[in-house]
């Protein structure tokens, strides 16, 4: 390490990020799931939204809030990846302190961004099998425009203190950070001064951004399942069910690399660095992998004019 690295300073301009330690003979490899979740993120993503935009039966409530969480998934995939494989390929380590702060924020708003639109995903479930008569009153275009716009700025304000804190640290360690983005704790730990406040409203932000979104799909899918299991017919029940699979599926996919990513964080200090790094990236890649092909192959909708946009491509 440069003695550069090691002296103190209080204004850093740049920091080093070192990927994922311990690994890095095998960066270029590792590149390539990477790449390949990211490639099949983005084509699905994109699918999603192309068929929801071009067929009329799919301009409802339920599908669009997919298309939101298509939109913040492709944000969220492509806010890290590309300096990812920068470092991979081309070791390519250095990155601006601002550009640093300014991807730390845009990580953490779109990851709450995704969790609220899970959440307004829930409520339309909830509608539709709760109050089904009443579903096209309730969820008017105009609320769903209105949960978009709350989702978003809850994304924004929750986040903003975030680089405004970390730009008031003195930063006396190192410049080096043992990751493969600017992950806000990552950062945290590099400081020298008092950061409690920080860690504090981090946990702030993890039960406001998560927490109660959890709890608020717990309530709800408890209303849904009360109202399933009241049906007088088996094939309601399962078409009910069937209708929820896709989203629940979905909250697996998000809310458990998540889950496993913190209490690894908080509880596995004998646990490799390289490991915490890898599960961090995790909980970024897979979740917006995952989403579309769920979707699509859950989704008789979207399964069906997917199949018909192939078979009119064939003929």
């Amino acid at each position: 390490m440069s003695d550069s690295n090691k002296t103190d300073f209080t204004n850093p301009t740049t920091f080093i990020l070192l990927g994922i330690p311990g690994l890095e003979p095998v960066h270029v490899l590792i590149s390539i799931p990477f790449c390949t979740m990211y490639t099949i993120a983005i084509l699905g993503n994109f699918t999603i939204l192309f068929i929801v935009k071009r067929e009329p039966s799919l301009h409802r409530p339920m599908y669009y809030f997919l298309s939101m969480l298509a939109i913040t998934d492709l944000l969220l995939s492509t806010s890290t990846l590309p300096k990812t494989l920068s470092i991979f390929w081309f070791n390519s380590r250095e990155i601006d302190f601002s550009a640093c702060l300014t991807q730390m924020f845009f990580i953490h708003s779109f990851f709450v961004m995704e969790s609220g639109i899970l959440m307004a995903m829930a409520l339309d479930h909830y509608v539709a099998i709760c109050h089904p008569l009443r579903y096209s009153t309730i969820l008017t275009n105009t609320l769903v425009a209105k949960i978009g716009l709350a989702v978003v700025l809850r994304g924004i304000m929750v986040i903003l203190p975030y680089p405004f804190l970390a730009r008031r640290w003195s930063y006396c360690r190192t410049n080096i950070i043992p990751h493969t983005y600017c992950e806000h704790m990552a950062v945290v730990k590099l400081a020298c001064t008092y950061t409690h406040v920080s860690t504090y409203y981090g946990l702030f932000v993890l039960f406001c951004g998560g927490g109660l979104d959890v709890i608020f799909i717990t309530v709800s899918y408890t209303q849904i399942l009360r109202a399933i299991f009241i049906l007088p017919t088996k094939d309601a029940r399962l078409k009910a069910l069937g209708t929820c699979s896709s989203h629940f599926c979905a909250i697996l996919a998000f809310h458990i690399p998540v889950l496993f990513s913190s209490l690894t964080y908080q509880f596995g200090h004998n646990v490799p660095l390289h490991f915490h790094v890898l599960i961090a990236n995790v909980y970024l890649r897979v979740p917006p992998m995952l989403h579309p092909i769920i979707y699509g192959v859950r989704t008789k909708q979207i399964r069906d004019r997917l199949l018909w946009l192939f078979s009119q491509k064939g003929t």
